[in-house]
């Protein structure tokens, strides 16, 4: 298996671990190029398909790979970029490298946490109130924070919130405050995750 699957960039301290990964591989690490790592796993396509199983998979090595060491800061990919090559992956760090290190600036630290509210079924709710309330507690807490589609029609709001890791308990309190005052919506908070709602580094087609 000589292709390569990535999971994220990181600084170029090299990260490797045991685990379950995608397609069936065992084991992830580290390709370098300069200041700038991939972290990688072995896998026998450059096309490989998006089960739910190896879905979950990468977002679990993330947060594995978020975890290693004390806590390293990982721009996170989409499923599914792999490379046929090892070269071909350090052209895409070389030619990506000033992205990404922006990228890594912005999230340093930080986190990606997500908060939807459900009305209940026959719950008459004031949107734009809520969304207000919401805004009130939670942006000063959050680094950013991103729209997200609101695919149900009882589905008030759907965002997506960067937050230092040193603010995470008072963002889990303003959560839970929140819910505590609205019992005619359903709170689904969820995270963390590797922050893909605040990286926009493209990395080109698979090669």
């Amino acid at each position: 298996m000589n292709n390569r699957y990535v999971y994220g960039v990181v600084e170029s301290d090299t990260v490797e671990f045991e685990t379950d990964a995608v397609a069936g591989a065992d084991r992830v690490y580290t390709i370098s190029h300069r200041r700038l790592g991939a972290v990688v796993s072995d896998i026998d396509t450059t096309d490989p398909e998006e089960t739910d199983e190896d879905a979950q998979i990468h977002d679990d090595v993330l947060r594995e790979i978020m975890a290693y060491d004390d806590g390293t800061t990982v721009v996170p990919m989409q499923f599914g970029m792999a490379f046929e090559s090892d070269r071909a992956l350090k052209n895409v760090l070389r030619g990506a490298r000033p992205a990404f290190r922006r990228a890594m600036s912005d999230i340093e630290g930080k986190i990606e946490l997500g908060l939807k509210l459900v009305r209940e079924e026959d719950a008459d709710v004031d949107r734009e109130a809520i969304e207000a309330d919401v805004a009130d507690r939670l942006e000063p807490i959050a680094a950013q924070s991103v729209e997200n589609d609101l695919f149900s029609d009882r589905l008030v709001l759907n965002r997506s919130y960067l937050v230092g890791e040193d603010e995470r308990e008072a963002f889990d309190d303003a959560v839970a405050n929140f819910e505590e005052d609205h019992d005619e919506l359903m709170i689904q908070y969820t995270g963390p995750f590797a922050p893909y709602s605040f990286v926009d580094v493209k990395i080109g087609a698979k090669q």
